[in-house]
Parts: structure tokens; C-alpha cells; sequence
């Protein structure tokens, strides 16, 4: 595939050049996820792209146009292989790039610190290609100050090059939303920013070059990454908020669902709802701002009381289910529950840090009798990570009874089954995201 030639405003090129910044972007991206992946084909419509993966597997699958996340469909990833987009397990394969997106995972530890380990190591594999004048974008959400603090420096260390001087960097937060049509890549406003005011241009530029919805331009990295990770803390405290009224309004006896429908009647309202907060970024990403607070000397009570009490939700619920089955008489002990949706959000098949684990293991205290049905899934995948069975063909469950059912997930491929058959008389049913009708269910958040 020729190279494309990248063409900022002429006051814009006169800056590039002075920078030794590229004239031809030619595009390496490393990490092949919900990010990755989508921005790389994205890339692939005007520009010459390699997407560089850990995992072969998952390389080999991509390079045969098949993406077993679902974020592409099968169509945009072989119009972009068409186009010249390739995917490697090699950095070898990336020598020949002057632009690096880096969008690996930002995880926390089992102490709640964050995990940069991901990040360091692609950093040091772009060392090991980069040249002088290239650009590394990252992507990865962050607490400010990580990108310079600790990526820049393990890129000095690995390549021997000077920041700023032989290569720069630019941080564009992703903006991906597993399970969402609509609001894909090319569709979604991107936050740019760079190390000097000509890098944030020519980042800003290359970015613009392939969205539809433009960018926002910022002053500095360290308000890119602060805006990515404030919107995320944003969401878990709302939602925490939400899940504290439900928690009291079911002490009072109301319907915390028909109360937020009636304060959204008012056109400044919020309009949040309770849930489980799982996944790898509004459940994860708080801590890294947390963290960064006590660094700071200042006590984040909000967002830690906020993840306090998201994470705390899966056993309030099963104390609610508990307290609906012993008010219609059912032997709350070996009784039989089925869980319906396992994966951490509505139509993705994606269970890291899914919180329908948690409820699994609290129910696990009082009965063994448990079913997860998610035809969204693959059970191999989920019996390997999480030990457990999910079962993803209807059949199994059809011509059983339960004693117990938790709507935990609202997959839209769940309207097509009929749950009701399935529960036995008396049945206590519950629904956690609002995904069945009010008179369907005992009790919901």
C-alpha cells in the first residue's frame, strides 16, 4: 500500500518541519482490543497501518477477518486487511512506522494501586523500533502526569533517545463503548493533546484526518488524561449515588426506578440508574485518581466512598432476594437459582471484573443449585477465567425450574426467551438493570 501523504494548513507543515515530525504517517498500533482495533481499521482508510498483538492467537484469528470481541464486523476488518492493514506478534514488523497508538489495558493490582506493567512493556517494545522524529501516542486511561512520569522515561531508557528532542508524544484518550453501534470510533469526539504545541498539531491533525466527529484539542497531556479518567470517576460516583437511593428507598418501600422516572421529568436531571459497576474501566479507572489524590496529600472521600459502595452491591442484592424468598415461603437453603447474563455490561461477551461473579459467589453461601445461562458467551472462556459453567444454549434450562431467577444483564438477545416457564411456584425473581416489565418481577433496584 503507497504511503498517504498527510497534509496539515501550511502554517501547520512549516511547524511539522521544524520539528522533524512525520510528513507520511505510517501507522503502528499496539494492542489489538476494544480500542486498538477499531482505531487501526479506522486508520487503514487513509493511512498505511500494522497492529501489533501479544496474543498469536488472536493475531491469527484477525488476520483470517474474524474478531472475537464483536467490535468489528466482519466486513469493515476485510475491506481494511483490502486496504493493507496487517496484524503481527512481532515489533520487528513495526520498524518501518513513524506513528505508535498504544492502547493496551490499565489494570489495578489486588491492592487497588495501579498496575503499569502493560504500559512499561509496550513502551519498551515501540524503544526497540522508534526512530528519531517519530510520535508515540497513547490511549490508555490514566491518572495525569502518568504518561510523562512513567512512559516517557521507560522510553529514554529502552531507546537512548531524548524526549523532545529525538522523539515526541502525544496522549488521545480512547472513547470506546464495548456493545455500542452507534457510538463507534469514527463517531465519537477525540480529546487530542502532544509534548510541544507542534506534536498536539500534528497528533490533532491525524486524528481529524479520520473522524466524523471531530476532536477537542487540549493544552496539555496532563488535561487529556485528566479529562479521561474524570469522566469515568464522573459515571462510578453517579452510579454509586443511585445505588445508595435504591439501598434506602427499598427501606422506605418505594420503586426506585418510578421515582428516577419521575425526577427525569425535570430537564436538569441527571437521568442515572443503579446497577453492578464491573468491567475494566469505570470499576478500574477510579483508582488511578484515587491513588494520584493521596500522592497529592488529599483524601478522595467521595470516590472512594463511591467504589465502596458499588462494590458492595452484589451482596445487598442477594440480602434483598434472600429476603423475598422467605416471605413467599421458599427454602432459601439449596434452593435453586438461575442467573441470567454473566458477562459486566449488556451486549458484549466480554466477563473481565464482571460483578455477576460476586452475586454467583454470595448465592454460592446457601445453595450449589445455581445456573448461569448468557448466550453471549463462550463457556469454555468463561469456565477457564472464572471456574464457573455458563451455559449459552437455551435447551439446557428450557424444561427446567428455579426457585430463584436474578435478571443480572440486559443483553438485547434476551427478549427472545421466555424466562417465565422456567420459574417454579412460588418463584422469587429479581432485576438488577431494569430489563424486564415492573409487574414481571418480585423486586428490582
Amino acid at each position: 500500500m503507497p504511503q498517504l501523504q498527510f497534509n496539515p494548513v501550511e502554517e501547520e507543515k512549516t511547524a511539522l518541519k521544524t520539528a522533524s515530525l512525520p510528513e507520511h504517517p505510517v501507522i503502528g498500533v499496539i494492542g489489538l482490543g476494544y480500542v486498538g482495533l477499531p482505531l487501526a481499521c479506522l486508520f487503514a482508510k487513509k493511512y498505511q497501518v500494522t497492529g501489533l498483538d501479544i496474543d498469536e492467537s488472536r493475531v491469527a484469528a484477525l488476520n483470517e477477518g474474524a474478531d472475537h470481541k464483536e467490535q468489528c464486523d466482519k466486513d469493515s476488518l476485510k475491506s481494511a486487511i483490502g486496504k493493507g492493514l496487517k496484524f503481527t506478534s512481532s515489533i520487528d514488523d513495526l520498524a518501518g512506522c513513524n506513528v505508535f497508538v498504544v492502547s493496551v489495558p490499565t489494570p489495578v493490582g489486588d491492592d487497588f494501586l495501579p498496575d503499569f506493567a502493560p504500559l512499561l512493556g509496550a513502551s519498551e517494545l515501540v524503544a526497540k523500533v522508534m526512530k528519531p522524529g517519530d510520535v508515540i501516542i497513547y490511549e490508555s486511561t490514566v491518572n495525569p502526569g502518568a504518561t510523562e512520569d512513567v512512559c516517557v522515561p521507560a522510553l529514554e531508557r529502552a531507546s537512548g533517545m531524548k524526549f523532545n528532542r529525538d522523539f515526541y508524544v502525544g496522549y488521545s484518550p480512547e472513547r470506546v463503548n464495548p456493545g455500542n453501534s452507534i457510538h463507534t470510533v469514527e463517531k465519537i469526539c477525540k480529546i487530542t493533546s502532544g509534548s510541544t504545541p507542534e506534536t498536539a498539531r500534528f497528533v490533532d491533525c491525524l486524528y481529524s484526518s479520520v473522524l466524523d466527529a471531530g476532536t477537542c484539542p487540549v493544552s496539555s497531556i496532563k488535561v487529556a488524561e485528566a479529562a479521561k479518567i474524570l469522566e469515568n470517576t464522573q459515571r462510578d460516583v453517579n452510579i454509586a449515588l443511585m445505588n445508595e437511593v435504591a439501598i434506602l428507598f427499598d427501606a422506605i418501600g418505594i420503586d426506585t426506578r418510578e421515582v428516577i422516572d419521575a425526577a427525569a421529568t425535570k430537564w436538569n436531571f441527571g437521568r442515572y440508574t443503579p446497577g453492578l459497576v464491573g468491567g475494566h474501566c469505570i470499576s478500574v479507572d477510579p483508582y488511578y485518581l484515587i491513588n494520584k489524590a493521596r500522592e497529592c496529600g488529599i483524601d478522595p472521600m467521595v470516590m472512594v466512598s463511591a467504589r465502596t459502595r458499588n462494590e458492595g452491591m452484589a451482596s445487598h442484592i442477594v440480602s434483598r432476594l434472600r429476603r423475598t424468598m422467605k416471605a413467599k415461603g421458599i427454602q432459601v437453603k439449596d434452593s435453586r437459582v438461575l442467573l441470567v447474563g454473566f458477562t459486566f455490561k449488556a451486549d458484549c461477551n466480554d466477563t473481565r471484573n464482571t460483578k455477576v461473579y460476586d452475586i454467583y459467589n454470595e448465592i454460592s453461601d446457601f445453595t450449589a443449585n445455581i445456573d448461569v445461562f448468557d448466550p453471549n458467551v463462550e463457556p469454555d472462556k468463561v469456565m477457564k477465567s472464572h471456574a464457573i459453567k455458563v451455559i449459552s444454549d437455551w435447551k439446557e434450562i428450557s424444561e427446567k425450574k428455579y426457585d430463584a431467577v436474578i435478571f443480572c444483564v440486559a443483553h438485547s438477545s434476551l427478549a427472545n426467551y421466555d424466562f417465565k416457564p422456567l420459574m417454579a411456584e412460588p418463584c422469587a425473581s429479581f432485576d438488577i438493570m431494569g430489563s424486564q416489565k415492573r409487574h414481571d418481577v418480585d423486586d428490582r433496584l
